[in-house]
């Protein structure tokens, strides 16, 4: 069975698989090694440009060390002496090119870097063919649309020489590497470039030249021994071809081979295919293999509950609770001994939180609840690496440690958006209850009553002094009714205002919880935009990441 090129036979999305890999490059930008990334940009504008360059044109490289005949097999394919051989060949860094079709091919050759010198436009004859490649007479116009390259020894001494040989390695569509029964086992060959390619084996192709210069037996032990040394290479689908110049063997099936990647066409899409899964490949492990689990509320919670003691929630709460109790008993209060609660000051007030103010008024203030402690603040550190760390579970490091920064970037914020919160939160105490104003109408009522039956006593008593006829005093079940109205007033003006504070210490109460669970809540948005956000946006940033990585890899499925 003669050797053949094993395409992968299946249908390239190139341009969806080129737009993938840009994006997974975007979002793995400062967060992957440089040099991957450097690569893996190389390798897709690489790809790009020869996705606009000929799709009608094969580029095949014969490469190979110093002595192994490539030079001399290039002449054979072309037909005529083009490169030179042996001691005879220059000095020159640039590799050799034959086109056979010029449609299309210049930019093409440009953009590959050959000097136009050193370039021919074959339009060799069939009996030429015939003549070199062992009475093959097929007409020359089968390989219309090759490019052959004569590339440089890599083996050279001349480091320009090997610069060359890297670059168009990277650039060809199909590699024919030729080499020759003494140095074949070569290991800079096989660990610098046919173990490092392995995974384009389906556009690569060994040859065995010179065959001719051992004897048959040997000649198929080495190729044996080649095919064992490039399965081991990962080079398995790799056709193996042996080869002389000199007697003609296996020039035929060398030229057959060329035919076949010229009329398929499939060789470039290949090539890519392969550069683009080598580059996802080497990136696979700058994602995770699972995505993260999303952020538990445990952790969300407890970074709230840091903010909000270092925002001061429970001073405020107790602030609302002693404002409450001190409005309640103003409202509620004797009358006669309310004036002495204006000298008390407005625990509110002392913070900057008046009541009563307009919320534009209030956004325009600073609050004056005391700064965190360094408690305080190590407890929001604390929760704030708890919730990176969790959220972060599972990425790589790069990740983890882009996860934190997003998590601490905007901390200096924090603390004046925790004091906008909690200046601009209403926080329940403005409206004075319906109950407390008739309440509050009752004392006066009752003081008045008290008022009006001390006056009646003394007017009373008065008369008494000055020996005045006593006048009629109404009484009620066996009270006179000024001493009733007195007593009456005063005792219960005083249960009134008794019962009063105590329902009112009781709202105070339940008016300190919902004033907490409103900062509480103003908190968790400053948390959610200036900390969780952030932190999200990056899992997501890594979810995308790793989606258009997976994309790129199986667009060629």
């Amino acid at each position: 069975m003669r050797p053949r090129l094993r395409g992968r036979h299946r249908r390239a999305d190139l341009p969806s698989m080129l737009e993938s890999l840009d994006a997974a490059l975007e979002a793995l930008d400062g967060r992957a090694d440089p040099r991957l990334l450097d690569r893996a940009r190389a390798v897709s504008a690489r790809a790009g440009e020869r996705l606009r360059l000929s799709g009608e044109h094969t580029v095949v490289a014969l490469a190979g060390s110093t002595g192994s005949g490539k030079s001399s097999l290039f002449n054979s394919i072309v037909g005529r002496e083009e490169s030179p051989v042996g001691v005879r060949r220059p000095t020159t860094s640039k590799a050799y090119a034959s086109v056979w079709g010029s449609d299309g091919a210049a930019p093409l050759v440009q953009w590959l870097g050959v000097p136009r010198r050193q370039t021919t436009w074959s339009y060799g004859s069939g009996d030429a063919w015939g003549r070199d490649l062992g009475g093959s007479s097929a007409p020359d116009d089968e390989l219309g649309g090759l490019v052959l390259l004569d590339l440089p020894d890599h083996d050279s001494t001349a480091l320009e020489h090997q610069h060359e040989v890297d670059r168009l390695v990277e650039m060809v569509d199909l590699l024919v590497w030729v080499v020759d029964p003494q140095k074949y086992a070569d290991q800079i060959l096989h660990e610098r470039y046919l173990r490092r390619l392995a995974g384009h084996s389906a556009v690569m192709v060994v040859v065995l030249n010179q065959v001719d210069t051992v004897n048959p037996f040997a000649a198929a032990e080495c190729a044996d021994d080649l095919r064992r040394l490039l399965d081991e290479d990962g080079l398995r689908r790799s056709p193996v071809l042996t080869t002389s110049v000199r007697t003609g063997a296996g020039l035929p099936a060398l030229r057959e081979l060329l035919v076949e990647a010229v009329s398929r066409r499939r060789a470039r899409n290949d090539r890519l295919v392969a550069d683009i899964e080598s580059v996802v490949d080497s990136l696979a492990s700058c994602v995770a293999v699972v995505e993260p689990a999303p952020l538990g509320s445990a952790e969300r919670n407890h970074l709230v509950s840091a903010l909000a003691s270092a925002a001061g929630v429970p001073v405020i709460g107790a602030a609302v609770e002693q404002s409450w109790q001190s409005r309640a008993a103003a409202s509620l209060g004797w009358p006669p001994t309310r004036w002495v609660r204006r000298f008390r000051p407005d625990p509110l007030r002392r913070l900057h939180l008046r009541s009563g103010a307009r919320r534009e008024v209030r956004n325009m203030v600073r609050s004056s609840v005391p700064e965190p402690t360094p408690v305080q603040r190590a407890q929001v550190d604390n929760a704030l690496r708890r919730v990176s760390d969790r959220a972060a579970e599972g990425l790589p490091d790069p990740w983890q440690r882009s996860v934190r920064q997003a998590a601490q970037g905007r901390t200096s914020d924090v603390r004046d958006a925790l004091d906008r919160a909690v200046v601009s939160t209403d926080l329940g105490v403005d409206r004075v209850p319906v109950w407390w104003r008739a309440a509050g109408a009752l004392q006066w009522l009752l003081a008045v009553t008290a008022v009006v039956g001390g006056l009646w006593l003394l007017v009373l008593a008065f008369g008494s002094y000055l020996r005045l006829p006593d006048p009629p005093t109404p009484d009620v079940v066996g009270i006179a009714l000024p001493t009733l109205l007195l007593a009456g007033g005063l005792l219960l003006g005083l249960l009134l205002a008794m019962v009063g504070r105590s329902v009112a210490k009781a709202g105070a109460r339940v008016r300190r919880r919902r004033a907490e669970s409103r900062l509480r809540k103003a908190i968790e948005e400053v948390a959610d935009s200036l900390m969780l956000k952030p932190v999200e946006e990056e899992i997501q940033r890594h979810h995308q990441a790793r989606e258009a990585l997976e994309r790129a890899g199986t667009g060629a499925r």
